[in-house]
C-alpha cells in the first residue's frame, strides 16, 4: 500500500483514454482518466474519470462513483435509469450493459473492484 494522500478532483489533470468506435452512440464525446491508487493484486481501483458531452454505451464493472462536476443520464439494461450530477454517489453492478447520455461534461472519483 502507498503513503496516504489527497488528490484535488476538480483540477487533476487527465490523459486521454479512447473509446472504442462501436461505444459511441451519438455526439464526439472525449473520455480522460487518472487512476491514482490501485492494489498490489490489480483488484481495487481508484481514479478519476471525465466525459464530454455524447451518448455512449458500456459493460460496467463493480464500481462505486462521485459525480464532481456535470451531468448524465444512464440507462441500465433491464433496470433503472440514473440521473446523475455533482454530490450524487452512484453504484453499478459488474456486468450491466449502459447508455450513458452525458448532457454536461461530467467528473467523477471511483472505486472499482475486480
Amino acid at each position: 500500500m502507498t503513503h496516504s494522500f489527497v488528490v484535488h478532483i476538480p483540477d487533476a489533470e487527465l490523459d486521454a483514454e479512447p473509446l472504442a468506435p462501436e461505444q459511441i452512440v451519438s455526439g464526439t464525446p472525449e473520455v480522460t482518466g487518472k487512476v491514482v491508487w490501485e492494489s498490489q493484486d490489480g483488484k481495487q481501483i481508484r481514479g478519476i474519470w471525465q466525459i464530454t458531452p455524447g451518448v455512449v454505451t458500456d459493460t460496467e464493472a463493480d464500481e462505486l462513483f462521485v459525480v464532481i462536476s456535470g451531468s448524465a443520464t444512464i440507462e441500465v439494461e433491464g433496470g433503472a435509469t440514473l440521473t446523475v450530477g455533482p454530490g450524487d454517489m452512484a453504484v453499478l453492478r459488474a456486468g450491466d450493459r449502459t447508455t450513458w447520455t452525458v448532457h454536461e461534461t461530467l467528473r467523477k472519483a471511483y472505486a472499482i473492484n475486480l
